[in-house]
């Protein structure tokens, strides 16, 4: 119908089709807004867009809410948790990366030295007859 707004615009879905998706009021959302639970974008004509991010985490939201009981005090925390975890997966990956390639140089130098440093006697190569 040509009168009728689309459900998902260019930068993600408006309120009424996530609200329709998750079988949910659309009051519900705005209340997981005001306190902080999601944060969609806006429109420059202020309306709300949910990013398929913020529909992953929607998702954790009601996982909790729904299956699980957790009151939104508790969900807050729980994503809270859950985003430090992430961040501090990244920052142990990235140090085992850095530790990763310096054992690759140091074990690089070692295999370029000819004679051992710390012999008692320097052994000379033989030379074949």
């Amino acid at each position: 119908m040509p009168g009728r707004t689309r459900k998902r615009a260019k930068a993600g879905y408006m309120i009424s089709a996530v609200a329709e998706i998750y079988k949910l009021h659309p009051q519900t959302l705005r209340l997981y807004e005001r306190v902080g639970l999601l944060k969609p974008s806006r429109s420059q004509g202020n309306t709300r867009l949910y990013t398929d991010s913020d529909l992953e985490r929607l998702d954790v939201i009601l996982t909790l809410a729904r299956d699980m009981g957790v009151n939104l005090a508790g969900i807050e925390i729980i994503l809270n948790m859950r985003e430090k975890m992430i961040e501090m997966e990244r920052q142990m990956g990235e140090f085992a990366q850095v530790v990763q390639q310096e054992l690759s140089r140091v074990a690089a130098s070692h295999t370029n030295e000819r004679a051992p440093r710390h012999a008692i006697v320097r052994a000379t190569p033989r030379v074949a007859r």
